[in-house]
Parts: structure tokens; sequence; C-alpha cells
């Protein structure tokens, strides 16, 4: 991978664990032979393709954080305080 192709990625996803995740499933898929979203030269590695296509914004995600499987927004459930007993 090429230095400055994982800093203009790291401008569009900020986040590194979700970048990092990004580009592993989309160089799994090219890998398996899926086709690049771009023109790319002949030679280019899969991990540079998926950058490539996350700085141009062929490739995107979405955050899911704080939302369950129907899209509604999580509610946390109310803390419940310890009560300890006094020692006699």
């Amino acid at each position: 991978m090429k230095a400055d192709l994982i800093q203009a990625a790291s401008e569009i996803i900020p986040n590194p664990q979700i970048l990092v995740n990004v580009i592993s499933r989309r160089v799994r898929q090219l890998s398996f032979g899926h086709r690049p979203m771009l023109q790319v030269p002949p030679g280019t590695r899969e991990a540079d393709i998926a950058l490539m296509e996350v700085i141009e914004k062929k490739l995107t995600y979405e955050s899911t954080f704080g939302q369950d499987d129907a899209g509604a927004p999580v509610i946390p459930f109310p803390g419940r305080t310890a009560v300890t007993k006094k020692a006699a």
C-alpha cells in the first residue's frame, strides 16, 4: 500500500478501524474476482485499488452505531446502582 493513498483515504474515512475494515473487505472482494469500480493501470494491487475507490468516493460505508436492525435508535437500558450492605 502506498502511504499517500492511505493518507488521502484517511481524510475520507477518519476512523482508522473503520478504514481498515472497509479496505480489507474490498480487497477480499477484488481477490475473488470482482471488478474495480474505476479505471486502474494494469498491475495495481488490490489494496491500492480499494484505497483509490475510497478516495474517489466510489466505496463508502454507512454507520449503524446506535441503531437496531429496524433502523430505530437504540435506547440504553437505565443503569442500576448496586446497593451494598453496611458491615456491622
